[in-house]
């Protein structure tokens, strides 16, 4: 099992000084993320051979190792034109992963939930251009349902991600996001939910996160009343209502042999105190 930082929190550092940072906090593995001057949100990818070099550099030198690579794309968008331009980020990015030696990429599923088969429809035109790319340069791929894409509820995700029928293609289980992938039930089951995905489950993304379905609905107040924002935060391990005995004995049970990634983002000014309490916590629960 690898144990790995998403370093979103230490994006403004330049990228030796994040991996430095990475290494010192005493992470092995680093799940690259969206930032600016190398892979932007939902743009075509900025690094170029210098600064792929140097991320490679940068690696050697602090003994940190990439678990996965983490873009975002819109690549279920419905519109056809947006879809295309996120086809060629991916193709663009999948290249620069390959060059940067790492096995294994990660994305949401995208799209609108208002136009979910429209957006269904569209991911799988975008997978039948990239998935021979994939296969071709030897990297897997794990995908993972978010709040606010076409999929967003942990079900009907991993049969989505059964469906692509790719033994490379497997899932990945957003503990923050527990809240949102139980649909209507108001408990989020966590064990039955990873026990679905079975041996899909690959990946998981470990922070906390408050249960917007308690109170009868009123854990937050929103205006307009009725808005369809999707809450949720991504908070230290126990500030939240993710139900962590059963998340991480779930894991244990299955034997979970995938990459564990420390996903806190509401701590930047304590982000190394939050990053270094992350990996104390997952090694205690997850390391053999």
């Amino acid at each position: 099992m690898k144990i790995a930082l998403d370093p979103y929190m230490f994006r403004a550092l330049p990228i030796d000084d994040m991996v430095r940072t990475v290494a010192e906090l005493g992470y092995d593995y680093i799940e690259l993320s969206p930032r600016d001057d190398f892979m932007p949100f939902f743009l075509h990818p900025r690094a170029d051979d210098e600064r792929i070099a140097a991320l490679k550099k940068s690696l050697r030198t602090h003994g940190v190792r990439l678990s996965s690579v983490l873009p975002l794309y819109k690549c279920s968008s419905p519109d056809e034109t947006e879809r295309q331009a996120a086809v060629r980020y991916w193709k663009r990015m999948i290249e620069i992963t390959a060059e940067l030696e790492c096995p294994l990429m990660n994305s949401e599923f995208n799209g609108r939930p208002e136009r979910a088969a429209e957006s269904e429809a569209a991911f799988w035109r975008s997978l039948e251009e990239l998935l021979p790319l994939f296969e071709r340069e030897g990297i897997a791929l794990n995908l993972e349902a978010h709040p606010d894409d076409f999929c967003e509820e942990n079900t009907p995700a991993v049969d989505l991600v059964r469906a692509i029928n790719k033994p490379w293609v497997n899932y990945l289980y957003c503990a923050p996001h527990s809240f949102h992938l139980s649909g209507a039930d108001p408990t989020a089951d966590i064990a039955a939910m990873m026990r679905y995905a079975g041996d899909k489950l690959q990946h998981v993304h470990i922070a906390d996160s408050f249960n917007h379905k308690g109170s009868s609905g009123l854990r937050y107040i929103l205006n307009p009343p009725g808005t369809a924002a999707r809450i949720h935060q991504h908070l230290d391990i126990g500030q939240g209502e993710v139900d962590w005995d059963a998340f991480f004995g779930t894991l244990r049970d299955l034997n979970f042999d995938g990459v564990a990634t420390a996903c806190v983002f509401a701590w930047e000014e304590r982000a190394g105190e939050s990053s270094a309490f992350m990996l104390d916590r997952i090694t205690k629960e997850l390391a053999p």
